[in-house]
């Protein structure tokens, strides 16, 4: 019989997937936010209000950066650019916390 050995897992491991997880979660909000937007949603919803608020938190200042003609494609940069970012600064940490 081969013998088990069991894995001990650090706890940087473990708070390196929390802080991706956060990160991914923030990007969900955000992407929902434009479905939502793209989609008509209606607004007096209040999940849709619910999203919104914290997409709108979120957003930072990625809201208006850029000017488009569309209200489509402005809703897709402003809160596209922000999902990014969060995703690309919270998998830096991520990897700095499981070092």
């Amino acid at each position: 019989m081969a013998a088990t050995r069991w894995r001990t897992r650090s706890g940087r491991g473990t708070v390196a997937r929390v802080i991706a997880g956060i990160g991914t979660v923030i990007a969900v909000v955000l992407v929902v936010h434009i479905i939502f937007a793209l989609a008509g949603a209606n607004p007096g919803n209040a999940l849709v209000q619910f999203i919104a608020s914290w997409a709108n938190t979120f957003a930072l200042w990625f809201v208006g950066i850029f000017q488009t003609g569309s209200p489509a494609l402005q809703v897709i940069l402003d809160y596209g650019l922000a999902a990014v970012f969060w995703l690309i600064v919270t998998g830096f940490f991520a990897r700095l916390a499981g070092r």
